[in-house]
Order: C-alpha cells, then sequence, then structure tokens
C-alpha cells in the first residue's frame, strides 16, 4: 500500500493528460490519493474528479492565497460539498505569509472559520504554512482545532515545532524537500516523528523529488521520496510505505481496512 496524502491533479498542468497520468501512477502502485482543493472552482474540479476514480478522495478548502474569497455563503456551498463521501477534510487551509496573496488579517479569520467546519463536521484539517508558524499554532490553540485534528502537509518547521504539533495530535506530512541537496530542517523532522504520527505526500505537481527537480511531480515519484525517509529513518521502504499508507488511512478513513 502505497498512500501520496497530498496532490493537485485538479492544477491546469494536468489538464491535457489528467487520465493518461492517473491511469500510471495507480499501475504504479498508488493505492490512495487525497487531492485537496484550493478555491470553490478548484473544490468542484476535486469532487469530480474524486467521483471519476476510486482511488482519489479530496479536500474542500480556501487556500490561504485565496482566502479574499471568504464569506459566509463561501463557507455554506462548502460545508454542501461536503456532504460528499468522497470528501475525507477540510483543506487546504492556513496561513502563507511568504506571498501575500490574501491580507494576513482575512487569512486568520479564514482560516478560523474553516477550523470551525471541520470541527462541526467532524472532519481533519489539511494544514498549508509558511513563514507563519507562530500565529498558525496560536489560531490552532485557540480554536481547539485539535478536537478536529487533521495533518501539517509540507511541513517545513524545525524539530522543536514538530514536537509542538505532534503535542497537539496533528501529524507530519513530508514530501520531495528530504530529497534536496541541502535539506536540513526536513531530514531532522524525518527521523524526529514518530513512525504512527508520520505521512508521505508529493505535493504534486510541485515539488518533485531529486533527480527529477524541475519537471512536473506526480505520485509516480512518490516511491524516491520513500526511499529517502526509509534511509533517514533506517528501516525499510516497504515498511515505511505501509506505515504511513496506515496513518493516512487512520487519518482520513480512507477504506483500506489497513490492521
Amino acid at each position: 500500500m502505497i498512500v501520496d496524502s497530498h496532490a493537485h491533479y485538479d492544477d491546469e498542468q494536468f489538464d491535457p493528460d489528467r487520465a493518461e497520468v492517473l491511469e500510471r501512477v495507480r499501475q504504479q502502485g498508488i493505492t490512495r490519493v487525497v487531492n485537496p482543493s484550493s478555491n470553490l472552482q478548484s473544490a468542484r474540479k476535486c469532487l469530480a474528479i474524486a467521483e471519476a476514480y476510486d482511488f482519489i478522495f479530496t479536500a474542500v478548502g480556501i487556500h490561504p492565497h485565496d482566502a479574499s474569497q471568504f464569506s459566509e455563503d463561501a463557507m455554506d456551498t462548502l460545508r454542501q460539498m461536503a456532504e460528499n463521501p468522497k470528501v475525507v477534510a477540510i483543506g487546504e487551509v492556513g496561513l502563507d505569509y511568504h506571498y501575500d496573496f490574501s491580507p494576513r488579517p482575512v487569512q486568520k479569520e479564514c482560516l478560523a472559520a474553516h477550523i470551525h467546519l471541520a470541527k462541526q463536521l467532524k472532519l481533519p484539517l489539511i494544514l498549508h504554512d509558511r513563514e507563519s508558524h507562530q500565529d498558525l499554532l496560536d489560531i490552532l490553540r485557540a480554536e481547539k482545532a485539535e478536537s478536529a485534528g487533521g495533518v501539517f502537509h509540507c511541513f517545513t518547521g524545525s524539530v522543536e515545532m514538530a514536537r509542538e504539533v505532534l503535542q497537539m495530535g496533528f501529524y507530519i506530512a513530508l514530501g520531495g524537500a528530504v530529497t534536496f541537496k541541502n535539506a536540513i530542517k526536513p531530514v531532522e523532522v524525518g527521523k524526529y516523528v514518530p513512525a504512527d504520527r508520520l505521512l508521505i505526500e508529493t505535493d504534486s505537481p510541485y515539488m518533485t523529488p531529486v533527480p527529477f527537480r524541475g519537471k512536473r511531480n506526480d505520485s509516480g515519484y512518490l516511491t524516491l521520496i520513500i526511499d529517502k525517509l526509509a534511509s533517514i529513518r533506517e528501516t525499510t521502504p516497504e515498511q515505511l510505505a505501509y506505515q504511513t499508507a496506515i496513518n493516512a488511512d487512520k487519518l482520513f478513513h480512507l477504506g483500506l481496512q489497513a490492521n
């Protein structure tokens, strides 16, 4: 079993050959894919993809880049979408202080509303955190987000931050960054995270692992991330793939019936 806990097959980069890519990654042994959305338009596209492929699931939410879309009407639409059984999480949501495409106060309000929604629907959160560590943690604590749970996707923080995240009950997902030549924090975190709290992801079509960095990413490259993390953690690729699949199934209820 191999689960890609975070990919974006709704991205326009896949428009020319999406069906071919998804059939190929299925044949490469990818058992499940979680495909989060970034705004309402993306959520509709993600739902259509998830309904067309039995091994793909989705999450609905408004990414911090698009937080200016946030409104009560938008949240009502997301709530309705989340009734679909292929929706397994609320996301991708969070804070992004690198680009600041949306004003920070709006990002914070949008995040808090998504936390409330996740708690109401008893769905986990898929969290985006870029250069916003302390504010994100503060909002999660203030809103008691641990009762919803979830995952910090594409984790970029330190071991110290990972410790706080884990103490709050969240999972940590690592991806292509662990293969980069100058990777320090992802490698340290990759050693530190307990086996039962680790997820793996590609963030396709972005974050392609070495030696294919710069090319379009897809779930077929997940084996490179598995191999690197297995080496870091001194385990076998088979065991790491299996354990992270179990973890993803536990968090997202993907129907793997893993024991």
